[in-house]
């Protein structure tokens, strides 16, 4: 029996994780579930798997939690603390790291300096602080398991394959909502059309960044610290039914690439059960009737967030965590109505020209670097905000 810890269970990936572990209570027991404030579904969740403890972010959430008589003596925390708790749990097998954005780094780092194998879906952290991350993983003697569905099938491409021998990775994306749009027709685009992915089911803010295409920036930074690869080996596709999910080309033109249907059921039940490939109730991939699978180069300069991601994992240090800070704040923006589409990537940009890199030494570092740039992004939102005021006001006069 493997004792699972999932962190951010709430969300798109923890909701898919425990549907796989549903499907197999022989094998898997849920220790412990996390949240930031969704203690309604996190009740729900916990009525459903009886996990000995349950911690959630917000603290009037936490209230709300230990005041129901139904979820029987379950250990509740809250705050920062309570996700470390949970993350560090003596029992725990398995962490599932499924937070979303830079508020995962500490409890998933934390876990690691435990000794817990993470199975990795939020790709946050290995931006922020990968080095950081690898190195305290190899110190711990700890496995760390990919679960986007790129890297997972990296992952797989190259069981039984010498590194030395990879060629380059070709990272598979989507192209988002957008993939056909102009820059003049992605100016005037909306939260909800934005939302709008053609294949996959995601939350949020990952369904904006598959817009900008950010989502494979950082999957980009992410790749090169989980598999040890230089950036000038890693090449992004666009591959627009999402059927293959990556692939790696070795030094004799081979290449080995990961297919199924677009559902990330199946990267998390390979790194809860690796090496093995469990039974899932999914329909089977049916390439006759999926029809040709087709293939397009990026297009940086429609967007731009491809080669943001690049130029932060050349300059290295904290740019890759500015990077990532200032795109959270800039989705956010977005999500809120305060700024338009192509707002995201000028915040981004501008926050990155503005830092002063400095080595990335120490999760200080990297917490530091977030902060500032999240101040800085702030304040470049703010501008935009007011410039669309002013210019709606202008419109109108």
């Amino acid at each position: 029996m493997k004792h699972i810890v999932i962190l951010g269970s709430t969300g798109s990936i923890g909701v898919s994780a425990l549907e796989v572990l549903a499907l197999h209570p022989d094998r898997f027991s849920v220790l412990a579930l996390t949240a930031a404030q969704s203690d309604k579904r996190l009740a729900d969740q916990c009525s459903a798997f009886h996990p000995k403890v349950a911690s959630i972010v917000d603290a009037q959430a936490a209230q709300r939690l230990e005041g129901r008589s139904d979820l029987g003596d379950m250990t509740i925390y809250s705050g920062v603390d309570g996700l470390i708790k949970a993350a560090t749990l003596d029992e725990a097998d398995l962490v599932i790291s499924a937070i979303v954005g830079a508020a995962g780094l500490v409890p998933t780092l934390s876990a690691i300096r435990a000794g817990k194998n993470v199975a990795l879906a939020n790709k946050e952290p290995m931006v922020m602080a990968g080095r950081l991350m690898q190195q305290e993983a190899h110190k711990h003697g700890v496995t760390i398991f990919p679960v986007d569905s790129e890297h997972s099938a990296l992952f797989q491409s190259m069981e039984g394959h010498r590194k030395e021998d990879i060629r380059r990775i070709i990272l598979t994306c989507s192209g988002g909502p957008f993939r056909t749009c102009s820059r003049e027709q992605m100016q005037r685009k909306t939260r909800a059309e934005a939302l709008k992915h053609p294949n996959w089911e995601m939350g949020a803010k990952i369904t904006i960044d598959s817009a900008t295409l950010m989502n494979k920036g950082l999957e980009i930074i992410e790749a090169h610290w989980l598999f040890d690869i230089p950036a000038s080996k890693i090449e992004v596709i666009i591959h627009p039914q999402s059927i293959i999910h990556s692939m790696v080309e070795y030094n004799d033109g081979s290449i080995i690439a990961q297919l199924g249907i677009p559902d990330m059921q199946i990267p998390i039940a390979y790194a809860l059960s690796y090496p093995e490939h469990i039974p899932l109730e999914l329909p089977p991939l049916d390439l006759l009737k999926e029809g040709p699978l087709s293939f397009e180069a990026p297009d940086t300069e429609r967007f731009p967030c491809l080669a943001f991601a690049y130029k932060a994992l050349e300059s290295g240090g904290t740019m890759p965590a500015v990077l990532n800070a200032a795109n959270e704040v800039a989705v956010q923006a977005f999500l809120d109505n305060s700024i338009g589409f192509l707002d995201i990537e000028s915040v981004i940009g501008q926050t990155m020209d503005a830092h002063t890199i400095v080595p990335l030494e120490t999760l200080d570092d990297a917490l530091a670097a977030d902060r500032w740039a999240r101040e800085h992004a702030a304040h470049v939102v703010t501008k935009f905000s007011s410039d669309s005021v002013l210019m709606k006001r202008a419109g109108h006069a």
